[in-house]
């Protein structure tokens, strides 16, 4: 490892080189060295867990690292901004620190944005040599919370989404929960959150209840039926099976305003409409088997097309939800 710390800065930066991709699954828990007490080990990895943002110099990449640094002065975390990079040699430059100036560059207006968003916020930056989906989800493994710009999702639902972008690759396969950035800045509004009864489900509500509490919002929670054969509306007892779901979370946090909404028809179609007036979407990652990256087609949905940003909860994760 080699590190090079800016005079004009004070920031450091590491540079790492990754000589074969990491394979596999990624465990929220970081590993335990022998010996180790597991409990009070995990405890200590959670007090130190970043969260930590990726960045490339795009727009909806500067977007994801206000709304970062936001979410570690929520939690009391610090900020890890990152950038990785593939290091090729180039002839022509006379000495081979020049080609990473644009990556310090790079890594020094995001860090400026940072603490121009949260002055108090402690925050570290890393610039990483290696493909960028594997430095970023070797980095979600240990953080608290991954977050990126969306890589130009289409918000239009009738244009088809690049389901190679980095961002859907992470909120498939990371470590850790995933907030996907758009470029425009969302504006003020509720939290919003899908539910439909599944224990993944329940983790985002819990996780949309915590949010909402911290930022003093709104939640909008919605469940979505399929409507009835003959009437076309909503089950009978749809409301009040969504009150008997919401309750639990109601009683642990009662200074938070809830509108409970039922709705008929495709949960995709609702949440994004409902997305709209939102200023921030939680969904479950919704795979029945997580452990091979999968994300359920609502998820799906809503990370494509939902103008708002959007927080995929990868429900085994411990470290960030508080308890």
């Amino acid at each position: 490892m080699v590190t090079h710390a800016p005079e004009e800065t004070g920031h450091i930066w590491q540079v790492i080189s990754i000589f074969s991709p990491c394979e596999g699954v990624f465990h929220c828990v970081p590993r335990l060295t022998s010996g180790s007490d597991p409990v009070r080990a995990r405890g200590a990895a959670a007090a130190r867990a970043f969260v930590v943002v990726g960045v490339d110099g795009s727009p909806a990449s500067l977007t994801a690292v206000r709304l970062a640094a936001r979410e570690a002065a929520l939690h009391s975390r610090p900020l890890r901004v990152v950038h990785s990079f593939n290091w090729l040699g180039d002839p022509a430059e006379p000495t081979p620190s020049r080609t990473r100036e644009p990556a310090e560059a790079l890594l020094d207006q995001a860090v400026a944005t940072a603490v121009e968003t949260q002055p108090n916020l402690a925050v570290t930056a890393a610039l990483i040599e290696g493909p960028v989906l594997t430095t970023l989800l070797r980095e979600s493994g240990s953080a608290a919370l991954l977050a990126v710009g969306d890589g130009g999702l289409a918000p239009n639902p009738n244009v088809p989404a690049d389901t190679d972008t980095i961002a859907v690759q992470l909120a498939s396969r990371a470590g850790c929960t995933v907030l996907v950035a758009r470029e425009r800045p969302p504006t003020p509004g509720p939290v919003l959150v899908g539910v439909d009864g599944s224990p993944s489900s329940l983790c985002a509500l819990d996780f949309a209840f915590d949010t909402a509490s911290r930022r003093a919002a709104e939640l909008v929670v919605v469940q979505v039926w399929n409507p009835d054969e003959r009437t076309g509306d909503v089950p009978a007892r749809a409301a009040d099976r969504l009150a008997e779901t919401v309750a639990p979370w109601q009683r642990r946090y009662p200074l938070v305003r809830v509108d409970q909404r039922v709705r008929a028809g495709a949960p995709e179609t609702a949440l994004v409409e409902e997305a709209h007036r939102a200023e921030l979407v939680v969904v479950s990652s919704r795979g029945d088997e997580p452990w091979r990256g999968m994300i359920g087609a609502v998820s799906q949905a809503v990370l494509y097309h939902a103008p708002a940003p959007v927080i995929v909860v990868r429900g085994s994760h411990g470290l960030y939800i508080q308890q």
